[in-house]
């Protein structure tokens, strides 16, 4: 049987009528702080992943995790044409970690209605296309079939354009095209999207890929680049740099040597910002560590206090310092996964009505969303209760030395 064990469950529940239970104020502070600590950490941690995997998503979903160009590139938006054959294709999808690979053009233009303009990016998309993330974010209209052979130029807008440019589901507009000579294309809008993303929202439109192909004059096989999928995003910059490598050494049939870059290359601006993020988890969690050891450490003192007759008592039946320290960490353990337990309760349903309701808006035109994210991510909660517990445990060890300070003669003989 394990006696301190055994006497720390008694110090905390108390007997059968309840009486001598661990109820002082302070020790309820100590669980409080613990419960409110935790509850801070696992808002802070659900939030932040929460947020950079929404803003990873938004960028991904415009320019994939890798793209594939010609080297020589020196145009904006405009590259010159590769081949995507289909031995090109088989190479990239022998890669175990690459999920899916798709084609794309983008071509500068200008949209020009009566009273406006606006400069941008047409981005022609194949039958190889995945359109989720369009999907996800559409607000009006449908996706159109890239593989359709009406004569009508579909295209899927922003709401940011459409609002700036005062057009709506199902008008037309005319996109003039800088080349000699200039060019123009009419459009019907059959799709709205909105990701609050404004740096991309107010610049691509999404078109077929055929549009783009028989503008620039090109062949079927030849596009802009190859947009890379992967599976694990935390292997990205392994795979990117094993693309790099390979197709560097890669000729296509009009002699263009490939150059594939991850999308942290891409926007690096962006990547840095999100990594700066962590910074601020890191802060938060250790400050909420800091403030609920002490207050800890303060209500395990006022425990040893309280408790200095049994203290001597024990000691004088022949217990030893380490046994009785032994009852004050399980006690301290007790208390501390007391205070975990509701901190959980509490920061879970926090983040689970956060998470379904939106309760906390956001400025999208600052913060790219229109409520505060959410993402509740086990592996990291299991981490975050693991390490509390831990440092939570440790802080206590230095406070129960004060049990070799207590002498059974000076103890006992206030009862």
């Amino acid at each position: 049987m394990n006696t301190e064990l055994f006497i720390a469950k008694r110090i905390y529940k108390g007997d059968k009528k309840n009486e001598k239970r661990v109820s002082s104020p302070a020790i309820k502070i100590a669980i409080a702080g613990i419960a409110l600590g935790l509850t801070v950490m696992i808002v802070a941690v659900c939030i932040i992943i929460g947020f950079k995997k929404e803003i990873r998503e938004k960028v991904v979903g415009f320019e994939a995790h890798i793209q594939i160009t010609a080297f020589d590139n020196n145009a904006f938006y405009e590259y010159d044409p590769i081949s995507f054959s289909d031995t090109l294709a088989h190479q990239l999808l022998s890669y175990p970690e690459i999920r899916h690979i798709q084609g794309f053009i983008t071509k500068a233009g200008i949209i020009k209605t009566d009273d406006d303009f606006q400069g941008i990016v047409l981005k022609g998309i194949g039958d190889d296309y995945d359109c989720n993330f369009f999907k996800k974010n559409l607000v009006e209209g449908e996706i159109f079939i890239p593989n359709d052979t009406s004569t009508v130029n579909p295209a899927i807008i922003s709401k940011t354009i459409a609002d700036k440019l005062r057009l709506k589901l199902g008008d037309s507009f005319t996109t003039y095209f800088v080349q000699d000579p200039v060019r123009a294309r009419r459009f019907k809008i059959t799709g709205i999207y909105q990701t609050n993303f404004e740096d991309y929202d107010k610049l691509y439109v999404i078109t077929k890929k055929d549009v783009l192909t028989k503008l620039n004059g090109w062949d079927d096989d030849m596009v802009s680049g190859i947009e890379v999928f992967v599976k694990d995003f935390n292997k990205l910059d392994q795979i990117a740099q094993d693309l790099f490598f390979e197709m560097s050494h890669y000729k296509d049939r009009l002699g263009n040597t490939l150059y594939a870059r991850s999308i942290k290359d891409i926007n690096p601006m962006i990547f840095n910002w999100l990594s700066l993020l962590d910074m601020n988890v890191w802060v938060i969690i250790i400050l909420m560590i800091v403030v609920s050891g002490f207050t800890m450490i303060s209500g395990l003192l006022i425990i040893i206090l309280e408790r200095t007759n049994m203290i001597g008592i024990l000691k004088a039946i022949g217990a030893s310092d380490f046994s009785i320290r032994k009852v004050f960490l399980y006690l301290s353990a007790f208390l501390i996964g007391q205070g975990m337990l509701w901190g959980n309760i509490i920061g879970l349903f926090l983040c689970f009505i956060q998470n379904k309701f939106h309760i906390i808006k956001l400025n999208p035109s600052v913060y790219y969303l229109s409520a505060v994210p959410i993402d509740m991510n086990v592996f990291y909660l299991i981490l975050l209760n693991m390490g509390t517990l831990i440092v939570s445990l440790l802080m206590m060890i230095g406070p129960s030395y004060l049990v070799a300070k207590i002498t059974p003669a000076k103890s006992i003989q206030f009862e």
